[in-house]
């Protein structure tokens, strides 16, 4: 069974999260997680929808699609909507 997301929801991620888009981190269940509210800046998004971030305390982590929360900056939105 393929558990990615659909092409549609990584064409959705990759438009809403445009590289150079900034980022605050919500929740993410990863023991080298950066602090929450670290923030990062977009660099791209994979196939999996996940956003590839590079945080402003040196963390190049990734924002995995379904399970992690970014919202943008000035923003309510997060990478799962």
């Amino acid at each position: 069974m393929n558990n990615f997301p659909s092409r549609e929801i990584v064409r959705h991620v990759r438009k809403q999260y445009p590289v150079g888009t900034r980022v605050e981190l919500v929740r993410m269940e990863d023991a080298q997680a950066p602090p929450l509210g670290t923030l990062g800046t977009v660099r791209g998004v994979d196939d999996t929808a996940s956003l590839l971030v590079r945080w402003d305390n040196g963390s190049g982590l990734n924002v995995v699609y379904g399970e992690d929360i970014v919202r943008k900056i000035g923003t309510e939105t997060n990478a799962n909507d």
